[in-house]
């Protein structure tokens, strides 16, 4: 038997088991962002406007305005299966804390307006606003992967949870229970 052969072979297919086995020991899931924890990209969007829409305050929304509030951030799109997955339980958590200092945002990725409003109707409609993201440039700021993707902004400003895949009805009262009870500190 070749001793050096067999060491080199050896070389070869160790890193190899090494790097499979450490791949093994992640969930596949998770996507890392570097947002929690840090201010939340600002934005002043345009509101997706057609009949029946929920009421906005003004045809353009800015993030700004909501400091003091949770706000709940849903990247969504047309085309996204997934989408309709969490958007019931979107609508029903978004009805459930209206007027009680949580606001939601859906935002229409890398879609048309029409598409968007078909998609809505043809889902029975929306409780909560959805905001147009023109190039997709607040996607980008927020490092958004795909949708849907849900990003949870706590009342200081900050990003406190990006949630990955449909969302449910009880990540959505959870993280918005979590954020309501926190004590308000000043982003940076």
């Amino acid at each position: 038997m070749n001793w050096r052969r067999v060491l080199l072979v050896l070389a070869g297919i160790l890193p190899l088991v090494a790097l499979l086995a450490f791949g093994m020991t992640r969930d596949p899931k998770e996507l890392p962002s570097v947002l929690p924890g840090k201010p939340a990209p600002e934005f002043t969007l345009n509101v997706l406007d057609y009949a029946g829409a929920p009421a906005a305050p003004k045809p353009t929304v800015s993030l700004a305005e909501h400091r003091g509030e949770v706000v709940v951030l849903n990247y969504w799109a047309s085309w996204c299966l997934a989408c309709r997955d969490e958007h019931r339980a979107l609508s029903e958590v978004a009805e459930r804390y209206a007027g009680q200092g949580v606001q939601f945002y859906g935002l229409l990725y890398n879609d048309t307006p029409q598409n968007g409003v078909e998609w809505i109707r043809a889902m029975g409609g929306q409780s909560y606003p959805t905001l147009l993201d023109p190039n997709s440039r607040t996607a980008i700021d927020y490092g958004l992967y795909g949708v849907p993707e849900t990003f949870f902004i706590a009342p200081d400003g900050r990003v406190a949870h990006k949630h990955v895949g449909p969302v449910t009805d009880q990540v959505l009262t959870e993280w918005i229970e979590k954020l309501r009870a926190q004590p308000q500190r000043e982003a940076e």
